[in-house]
């Protein structure tokens, strides 16, 4: 599991660390990590063109002992120096290794930039010279970013105005938030972990990012006594005369995703799709006034939302499952009747996760829906406000899903593809995660294991058309199987 820690949690434990250690030492270690990195990335140093965006802070000074490493070794290592200060001791290690101070144009022929504007400290927009510079890097330039790219809020991942976009992000000691949460995830490329001996002085983190063998651990397994009922039994309420595909795809996922039984509740119409797609499902059909929800029988965890509508049925479809006092996820149509109607979450004694893309949160937290845009920029801060203000885990869906529960416990989802952009993909979604609700699974665990294996499926879909093809809900469906198997595949 990468957990992630916030910049006051890294600062107190290298100042413990710091205080056993030799001056520079710990600069030292990060600069090692760095610069073996850059080695790796350029495979042939020697004669290679190294240009160094180096700030006031001390990620600068660990750009300059790098690239005094790398002129060490060959390359022709030179440096932006676009702080009010410059790191003393990097400058003049810098220098002896045959480094050289150049002007911003040198990025435009570089191998190689290093970016080491500004530290896991930066916070707001980049000041005016180091965004120039930073418009001064090609597009086909390799860039590797010290700790967080520039411009990058390391705490929550908020971007303001032009930052650096690199290939590899080097970090060191701990993950930071702003590298695993959009819009900063996007601007860290590919992530790498030095370890410089942080660890024993990091207390237990409240964010992480589930790894395969983290699911693969938390995911329930049948054992030889096992039968249906122990599995697990999902009620899905999905579906209406108008929208019938959402009750298809939520069953699927539920049943692909290992529940015991499915117990699918829906008008007529659904109903017969349901049993001719999956017949496995026990079906119940409703009267058209939607009453009798919680009379079908044993159920453990309870789906509600996908495609029932938002008309007084659907209120009261909704209202009827939040009344049961086991598990619930409400999902899509189920979102905009609590949205007008948040009472129905009151005094709720069971366990309960929503699953809202940008647009439906703004409206669950009764914001204006211009607001959708900074739900879109800060979503671990309102994902976590949500929690806390509804008493319910919060899957925030997107470019990344994150998940939080009432007590602030947050999860980011490392998988997925572009491709789940797509009608219906969140109603498989809202199966898989009550398939695990309903076999045992805290929410914080069914909500993110869901999301992993949902992303994980789509990304398998994708790759079997040689990732160029699109992707639908039943393509996801369809490989929730096989991303299972592949947990035990590291």
């Amino acid at each position: 599991m990468r957990q992630a820690h916030e910049v006051a949690v890294v600062r107190a434990a290298e100042a413990a660390l710091m205080a056993t250690l030799p001056d520079g030492a710990l600069m030292q270690r990060a600069a090692a990590g760095l610069a073996a990195t850059c080695c790796r990335l350029l495979g042939r140093v020697y004669g290679a063109r190294v240009v160094l965006l180096v700030g006031s802070g001390d990620n600068g000074g660990d750009a300059l002992f790098a690239g005094a490493m790398l002129a060490h070794r060959g390359g022709a290592v030179s440096a932006v120096l676009l702080g009010s200060r410059t790191h003393e001791r990097g400058l003049a290690a810098f220098r002896a290794a045959g480094g050289r101070v150049a002007a911003p144009a040198a990025l435009r022929d570089a191998d190689l930039v290093l970016d080491g504007i500004v530290g896991i400290g930066g916070k707001g927009a980049l000041r005016d010279a180091a965004a120039a510079a930073v418009t001064e890097i090609s597009p086909a330039t390799l860039v590797v970013a010290v700790d967080v790219p520039s411009g990058v809020d390391a705490d929550t991942g908020e971007v303001e105005g032009p930052a650096v976009r690199a290939d590899v992000t080097v970090t060191f000691g701990a993950w930071k938030p702003g590298l695993l949460i959009d819009p900063g995830a996007q601007h860290a490329g590919a992530l790498e972990l030095v370890d410089i001996g942080l660890a024993p002085h990091l207390p237990s983190s409240g964010l992480s990012a589930l790894q395969n063998s983290d699911v693969a651990a938390l995911l329930p397994h049948p054992h030889a006594e096992s039968d249906k009922y122990r599995r697990g039994v999902v009620g899905v309420v999905a579906g209406s005369r108008t929208y019938t595909g959402a009750a298809v795809l939520s069953v699927g996922g539920a049943l692909r995703a290992g529940a015991g039984m499915v117990r699918f509740v829906s008008v007529a119409h659904p109903a017969e799709l349901v049993r001719a797609r999956w017949p496995e499902a026990v079906v119940t059909e409703l009267p058209d006034d939607g009453t009798g929800v919680l009379d079908v029988g044993r159920v453990q965890a309870w789906v509600v939302g996908p495609g029932i509508g938002t008309d007084d049925v659907a209120k009261s479809l909704v209202s009827q499952v939040l009344s049961a006092g086991v598990p619930v996820i409400a999902d899509a149509d189920a979102l905009t009747v609590l949205s007008a109607h948040r009472e129905l979450l009151k005094g709720r004694g069971a366990p309960t996760v929503v699953t809202p893309h940008a647009g439906e949160l703004t409206r669950l937290l009764g914001l204006d829906a211009d607001a959708r845009a900074d739900v879109e920029a800060r979503r671990l801060y309102y994902a976590r406000e949500a929690a806390a203000e509804l008493g319910v885990t919060v899957l925030l869906k997107g470019s990344t899903t994150v998940v939080c529960t009432p007590a602030g416990v947050a999860r980011v989802n490392p998988t997925g593809t572009p491709w789940l952009a797509s009608a219906g993909s969140g109603d498989v979604l809202s199966g898989v995660t009550g398939a695990l609700l309903s076999g045992g699974l805290s929410t914080l665990d069914a909500a993110s294991c869901a999301a992993y294996l949902h992303g994980a499926a789509a990304r398998l879909a994708v790759t079997r058309h040689d990732g160029e093809s699109p992707l639908i809900a039943e393509d996801v469906v369809a490989q929730i199987p096989a991303a299972i198997a592949a947990l035990s595949e590291g």
